[in-house]
C-alpha cells in the first residue's frame, strides 16, 4: 500500500501574525509548526504502515524553510518527503495550491492520500476536496476513525450530532479531523536519520498537467480586500447582581442591541 500525506506549516498564531502588503501572511516572519489536521492524517498513515507495511510519502507546498515539517514527518516516521516550492507559487489561494499539489501528486505512485481537514491559517476546508476533484478520485471528509478491508478504505465521517460510515475503494482520498489520532512523537534515532534524509524538492517545471493561470497569486480567483491581526476586545462591564436583577439586566441590553 503506498500512501501520501499532504502536509502544511503554517503559522503558530499564538505569537501573532503577520502581513505584507499585498495582504498575504507573512510566512517567513512568523514560527512555524505543522497543521494539527495533517499531523493527525500523518499519525494515520503511519499506523497503516505499522500494521500493513505501508509506504508513507509526505509532501507540501511552501517556502524552502517549510523542509522543517518534512523532517518533523521523517523522524516520527515517514519513508521519503517532497518539498514543491518556486517563487511563481507564492500567494496561492486554496484552488492554485490544490492545482499545484494535484500536479505534484500525479508524479507519485498512491493508493490513499491524506490531508487535514482544513490548516489554522485558512481554516477553508477546500484543499482536499479539490485535490480529489483534480485528480478525479473519490473523497471522503472529516474522517474522525478508519480502517482497510482490502482495496478499500472503511471511515466515520463526522456529521453533527452522529457520523456516516462510507465504504470507498482505492485510490481515494480523506481528509482527517484532528481527533482521528493522537499524533505520536519523534524518537531521538528519527531526528537524526530525518536530518541525513535527501528530501526531494519540486519546482513548477516539475508539475504535470497544470496550467500556469492555475497557480500562485495570479491564479487565484481569491482576492483578499482586507487583512488584520485579532481585533482587541474593549474592557468588559463588571456588575454584581443576583440571579433575578442579572437575568433582566442581561435581557435589556439584549433588547437594546436588537439581538432578541
Amino acid at each position: 500500500m503506498k500512501i501520501v500525506v499532504c502536509i502544511k506549516q503554517v503559522p503558530d498564531t499564538k505569537g501573532g501574525v503577520k502581513f505584507n502588503p499585498d495582504g498575504t501572511l507573512d510566512r517567513s516572519a512568523m514560527m512555524a509548526i505543522m497543521n494539527p489536521d495533517d499531523k493527525a492524517g500523518l499519525e494515520a498513515a503511519l499506523r497503516l504502515k505499522d500494521q500493513y507495511g505501508a509506504d508513507v510519502t509526505v509532501i507540501t507546498m511552501g517556502l524552502p524553510k517549510a523542509d522543517e515539517v518534512l523532517r518533523e514527518a521523517l523522524a516520527m516516521g515517514a519513508d521519503r518527503a517532497v518539498l514543491v516550492t518556486d517563487r511563481v507559487l507564492g500567494g496561492a489561494d486554496t484552488w492554485a495550491t490544490s492545482s499545484t499539489l494535484a500536479g505534484a501528486l500525479r508524479s507519485l505512485d498512491y493508493d490513499l492520500i491524506i490531508t487535514g481537514r482544513q490548516a489554522i491559517d485558512g481554516d477553508t476546508a477546500q484543499v482536499g476536496p479539490q485535490i480529489s476533484e483534480h485528480l478525479d478520485i473519490p473523497v471522503v471528509s472529516y474522517v474522525q476513525n478508519m480502517k482497510i478491508e482490502g482495496e478499500y478504505v472503511i471511515a466515520e465521517r463526522q456529521f453533527e450530532d452522529r457520523y456516516h460510515v462510507l465504504k470507498v475503494k482505492m485510490p481515494c482520498l480523506i481528509t482527517a479531523l484532528s481527533e482521528l489520532n493522537p499524533p505520536r512523537y519523534m524518537t531521538p534515532g528519527g531526528i537524526f536519520d530525518a536530518y541525513d534524509a535527501e528530501i526531494t524538492v519540486w519546482g513548477r517545471a516539475d508539475l504535470k498537467d497544470v496550467d500556469d493561470c492555475n497557480i500562485g497569486l495570479k491564479g487565484s480567483p481569491t482576492q483578499i480586500a482586507r487583512a488584520s491581526d485579532k481585533v482587541r476586545k474593549g474592557e468588559g462591564e463588571v456588575v454584581n447582581l443576583d440571579a433575578s436583577e442579572a437575568v433582566d439586566y442581561i435581557m435589556d441590553h439584549l433588547s437594546e442591541r436588537h439581538i432578541i
